[in-house]
């Protein structure tokens, strides 16, 4: 009943996640646990809300016009809604959490000239940047840092999502 995502594959191709949401779009039943703590069977009308991900793979990033179109043809040849998200880091910022914002320009200059299928983005974003392996000592920790992927500070991120608000206030309205 919310917005799913799917990712492709880290070799960079499509078909695991055109796979996942073509089964997230149809009906399932499984067993889980209900808000009276019972197991139950639940049964779904299948999500209509999903989309693919990209974020870039081995051949490198895949947020440009080329890939984006590519992958929208993929959706269509699947029957399945036109719905991309791009992820600003991974392998589409070349693994660099400084380059996610040029990555998001772009994202947004493609919305500008008129792409419709590009519904959002992901950034990798904390108080501090960059990230820290665990330490043996937890004090150790640096406070806002991430601990997993290589992230922007706060101060860029509020930067870009300023500059994207800017540059996609008049267009996004009328995508609707």
């Amino acid at each position: 009943s919310s917005a799913v995502g799917f990712k492709n594959g880290t070799d960079g191709s499509l078909d695991v996640a055109i796979t996942a949401l073509r089964s997230a779009s149809r009906p399932h039943r499984f067993l889980g646990i209900n808000s009276q703590g019972q197991v139950s069977v639940f049964t779904t009308r299948g999500n209509g809300y999903g989309h693919v991900v990209l974020r870039g793979g081995a051949g490198g990033p895949n947020y440009d016009s080329v890939h984006v179109k590519l992958c929208e043809e993929a959706l269509e040849k699947a029957g399945l809604p036109v719905n991309v998200m791009v992820d600003c880091s991974h392998a589409n910022s070349n693994k660099d959490p400084s380059l996610q914002p040029l990555v998001a320009d772009n994202v947004a200059n493609q919305i500008v000239s008129g792409n419709k299928s590009i519904v959002g983005l992901m950034i990798e974003s904390n108080i501090n940047a960059g990230n820290q392996s665990m330490p043996d000592n937890l004090g150790d920790l640096q406070y806002g840092v991430s601990l997993t992927d290589g992230c922007i500070d706060w101060e860029t991120t509020e930067t870009s999502l300023r500059g994207l608000r800017d540059k996609l206030k008049d267009v996004l309205p009328a995508r609707l």
